[in-house]
């Protein structure tokens, strides 16, 4: 089982404890963090695609749309203007907050979902965080393999 320990820029010291199933137990001081949740954009991008469906139109694909319904532009005189999607479908997006996407404790590391643990330490190559789940003595980061979709090969008929 790999254990690495993990000093910050303040001296504070957490460890990283490889589990059997891939996923990372991480232990530590946890006082003062910052926490992430990551948005939801079920309800707003399906009143999007009603709303062009039922002009004839054809919606943009839900990852363009993550994008647009946040953007906008500044105006001359510095004010936010925002998009015409962000200004009818960004109250629909909201934040899980049931589930954390991020953990920043002061003086790091910062980890967030879909981040190569690499980056932690090379031990931890090709692990990508998934999740976070609370623990008493900090949190388990889920992940997956870098490579873990190759796997299944019976996705496109047959990866060899």
């Amino acid at each position: 089982m790999t254990k690495i320990e993990y000093k910050n820029r303040y001296s504070d010291t957490y460890t990283f404890t490889l589990q059997e199933d891939g996923d990372i137990l991480w232990e530590g001081e946890f006082k003062h963090c910052r926490f992430a949740w990551p948005n939801v954009y079920k309800d707003a991008y399906q009143q999007y695609c009603k709303d062009v469906g039922s002009k004839g139109g054809h919606p943009m694909y839900v990852d363009d749309f993550k994008i647009k319904v946040h953007s906008g532009t500044y105006g001359d005189a510095g004010h936010w203007i925002p998009s015409e999607i962000n200004e009818k479908y960004a109250s629909l997006v909201y934040s899980d907050t049931k589930s954390i996407s991020m953990v920043d404790p002061p003086g790091g590391p910062y980890i967030a979902s879909d981040m190569d643990m690499k980056y932690v330490d090379e031990a931890f190559k090709g692990r990508i965080v998934s999740s976070f789940v609370r623990k008493e003595t900090g949190y388990l980061i889920q992940t997956y393999g870098e490579f873990d979709h190759l796997q299944d090969r019976d996705i496109i008929g047959g990866i060899i």
